[in-house]
């Protein structure tokens, strides 16, 4: 017989470590942790944003976040945008949205000028 377990709540602020781990385990660049409970109107808790240089890197660290998530929670994100394209990969986990940018993607876009109230962690790289 199979056991399935249970899913584990955890608070968004824990999620969004667990986000970090999984970008951080496929070397993921400029990792920012913007804490949005803070702003009026925002959707989320947390916004996790992170670069890759290619492709297949982008592709790899969403992987690798959303198996960190599975692995501690048993959650899967209510949505995945941009796995097609490979430029902008958005995994939708309700109270944490992270945000998997290809490097010329992420510097068009400037995310973080678009949510400035927020509060800024920046993840050093070396920490991994």
């Amino acid at each position: 017989m199979v056991e399935i377990k249970a899913e584990k709540e955890i608070s968004s602020e824990e999620l969004s470590r667990l986000v970090v781990k999984g970008m951080q385990e496929r070397k993921a660049l400029d990792i920012v942790v913007m804490d949005l409970r803070g702003v009026k109107n925002a959707f989320a808790d947390f916004f996790v944003v992170c670069a890759g240089t290619s492709d297949t890197q982008i592709d790899a660290i969403a992987d690798s976040v959303d198996k960190e998530v599975w692995e501690a929670t048993h959650t899967n994100p209510k949505s995945v945008e941009g796995k097609t394209n490979r430029e902008w990969i958005l995994l939708d986990y309700y109270d944490v949205i992270v945000h998997v940018f290809k490097k010329d993607r992420r510097e068009f876009y400037k995310l973080e000028e678009l949510w400035g109230d927020a509060d800024f962690t920046y993840i050093d790289e070396d920490a991994a």
